[in-house]
């Protein structure tokens, strides 16, 4: 298999980590779809990343489909639960986090566009929208070691890929200092190799 991405994608971060988490060993092509050159568009028609390419060269596209696809592969470290209201809430923490990396990513990309033309009210609603969410996370999350409870699981990994976006492109939402306990867990987070070796850089 070959997992295309970049190293800067929250996307990609969480479908790594979720690679290393299972023990699975793929190849990692580094492709950007902003890029002249990319080879994005010829695997998936929406020209995003990440996409799974399987040794039937059949490619899985949406960082979702490919975690889920991934945890059924091997029976170790299941990150999601059996089908339940629990595995909803897995999923539901997975939604949120994505969420706030879609609004993340909409912001930067428009503060990138040439000044004049930027929508400072658009930049500003992501911004609400991230503000909100991290306080839901936060609420929700409460005095809890893990997102959904005692366990590790991908809403965790959902959680740190955003959290470290967050950290990565937007030193100034200072949410460790708003939300301590979302601090204390990406701090957990990161000492596993999952997420410590998938922090992004340019």
């Amino acid at each position: 298999m070959k997992l295309i991405g970049s190293h800067t994608s929250p996307y990609v971060r969480k479908v790594r980590a979720v690679l290393v988490e299972k023990k699975i060993e793929v190849e990692f092509v580094v492709d950007s779809p902003w890029l002249s050159t990319s080879k994005v568009p010829n695997l998936n028609p929406l020209g995003k990343i990440p996409v799974l390419l399987l040794d039937d060269e059949t490619p899985l596209f949406d960082s979702r489909v490919i975690v889920e696809y991934i945890d059924s592969v091997t029976p170790n470290n299941k990150l999601f639960p059996a089908a339940n209201r629990e595995r909803i809430e897995v999923k539901r923490w997975e939604a949120l986090a994505d969420g706030i990396c879609d609004a993340a990513a909409a912001a930067f990309l428009e503060a990138k566009r040439p000044q004049q033309e930027q929508s400072v009210s658009w930049i500003a609603r992501q911004h609400e929208k991230i503000t909100r969410s991290l306080a839901f996370m936060s609420e929700q999350l409460g005095d809890k070691p893990f997102c959904t409870g005692t366990h590790f699981s991908l809403a965790d990994i959902a959680t740190g890929a955003a959290l470290g976006y967050l950290e990565f492109r937007f030193a100034e939402i200072q949410w460790k200092q708003t939300h301590p306990n979302l601090d204390k867990l990406y701090g957990k987070l990161l000492q596993r190799p999952s997420l410590a070796e998938t922090i992004p850089h340019d």
